[in-house]
């Protein structure tokens, strides 16, 4: 019989313990980054809220049922950690972080395995870095114990800005808001306004300060580590769009070429997608966000593909467009070369220093020499090529946590390295109701610019011999459901 309360005892139990507690953390936190990563960035927030200041970030609610949780973008941004009801406390005068977390529920973890609670709080020090761990009860009394919500200068910095969760963008959420907004018979309130209305409540002398605008600024510029994760979902991406090339043939859904990329990007260790693929056949990709994915695909028509991962917390946004029946034909072939001719000129011009209009003026005038003596077998699509001149939206928008990330790109800012956002040369085909684009991910590098999706077939060459190559699954016809209705 072995006696538990030997000292060597104690001690191997307690070693067995946290080895057997450590073997179940790797389920339960990232491996991405490093403690030295989150203390960076959060000494950043450090210095832009001043001495005189707090900022509270609060981390995903709990998720219904059966679904997989998932932070908030921001919340793991800063610390990793992917324990819902979460809150981050950063002190501007002490320049200390503390997290506030729910405590241990023992019952859940008999059937989930180790969530990560209170009460592992020199854990969770130890994997963060952050100087203090407590239960979530003790939030207001350490709002209180800063001394920085006193009059005249009681400032307390929180996102204002609707919380990215996954297959989500700042843009469509706010969209999202407007639309229920509008809805006289809705009066949901988004979560960060009552967040911050209980904060106010609590503490009526405090004046609340968006942090958003410098979140944005920091995710806008990618570290060595953000940018192996994008390129990681970009090549996921690739190959997803690949393997939907090799199924395609007329008479498959477009439904099909989405299953044949959700295989890649499963196998790869994605958590999902980035967002709703977007594949229309025919005259269904003339609509730039087309998520529908019910019809078959015809012969003599084109299929256009933007999708892109979910892959630990990063994505990207990787478009081709291709014939369904294998081969392009003579309209399509001029119209498709004009669109990889302008993204290769867009690539040229693309370095640090230089603007987005800077790269479109460029670009254009190059193109306006590309089509000089160029014959289109019809004249609105010349006319398309000429409106594709002087269109600005081939030059499009961050990537990074989110498919449309946070801050900007376009206009007067100047790229820096470690930028990352798309080249997506496009025109459309008005009165055929036709749209014609390819999308590629840029890397500002320190003299230039990276194509982190260059890998992707693009040329006519390249797509053809891509598309007669054999895929994974045989979808034509479909499988047949053994007790279909009739």
């Amino acid at each position: 019989m072995v006696n538990f309360k030997t000292p060597f005892t104690l001690v191997l139990l307690f070693f067995i313990s946290v080895f057997t507690l450590k073997s179940q953390v790797k389920h339960h936190y990232q491996t991405d980054f490093s403690v030295e990563n989150f203390k960076e960035r959060r000494a950043k927030i450090y210095i832009e809220i001043g001495n005189d200041a707090i900022a509270i970030i609060q981390g995903s609610a709990g998720i219904p049922g059966f679904s997989v949780f998932r932070q908030t973008n921001t919340f793991y941004y800063l610390c990793g950690l992917e324990t819902s009801h979460s809150y981050l406390l950063l002190n501007g005068k002490t320049k200390t972080t503390s997290i506030y977390l729910p405590h241990r529920d023992e019952g859940r973890e008999k059937g989930e395995g180790k969530v990560l609670s209170a009460e592992d709080a020199e854990l969770i020090k130890e994997l963060t870095g952050v100087d203090n761990v407590f239960g979530i009860e003790f939030l207001s009394r350490d709002i209180v114990r800063t001394g920085l919500i006193k009059p005249p200068s009681a400032t307390i910095y929180t996102p204002l800005s609707p919380a990215e969760t996954g297959n989500d963008s700042r843009d469509e959420l706010l969209f999202a808001q407007a639309r229920t907004a509008a809805d006289p018979w809705d009066d949901a309130t988004s979560r960060e306004a009552k967040f911050a209305q209980k904060i106010k409540s609590d503490f009526p002398s405090v004046i609340i300060k968006d942090l958003s605008p410098v979140l944005d600024q920091m995710r806008l510029i990618k570290s060595k580590e953000e940018v192996n994760l994008i390129r990681q979902a970009t090549q996921i991406a690739g190959l997803g769009i690949i393997e939907a090339m090799r199924s395609t043939e007329p008479g498959i859904y477009e439904y099909q070429l989405d299953a044949a990329a959700k295989y890649i990007y499963y196998v790869n260790g994605s958590r999902g997608d980035g967002y709703a693929s977007i594949i229309g056949g025919g005259t269904n990709a003339y609509y730039g966000h087309y998520f529908h994915k019910k019809d078959v695909l015809k012969d003599g028509d084109l299929v256009l593909m933007d999708y892109a991962p979910d892959y630990r917390y990063y994505t990207s946004d990787v478009t081709r467009i291709w014939p369904v029946n294998g081969k392009f034909d003579k309209e399509q072939t001029e119209l498709y070369n004009f669109i990889i001719a302008y993204r290769d000129a867009l690539f040229r011009y693309i370095k640090p220093g230089v603007t987005s209009g800077e790269v479109l003026e460029k670009a254009a005038a190059e193109m306006k020499q590309y089509i000089v003596g160029k014959k289109f077998v019809k004249p609105s699509h010349l006319k398309a090529v000429q409106e594709g001149l002087v269109f600005k939206g081939h030059f499009q928008h961050p990537v990074g946590m989110a498919v449309h990330d946070v801050a900007r790109v376009r206009g007067t800012v100047k790229l820096k390295p470690g930028m990352v956002f798309t080249i997506d040369p496009m025109i459309w085909l008005r009165d055929e109701r036709l749209y014609i684009r390819i999308e590629d991910v840029v890397l500002v590098t320190e003299t230039g610019a990276e194509n982190m999706s260059a890998f992707v077939p693009t040329t006519i060459k390249e797509v053809e011999k891509t598309i007669k190559e054999k895929g994974l699954t045989e979808f034509n016809p479909p499988v047949t459901l053994p007790f279909k209705d009739k």
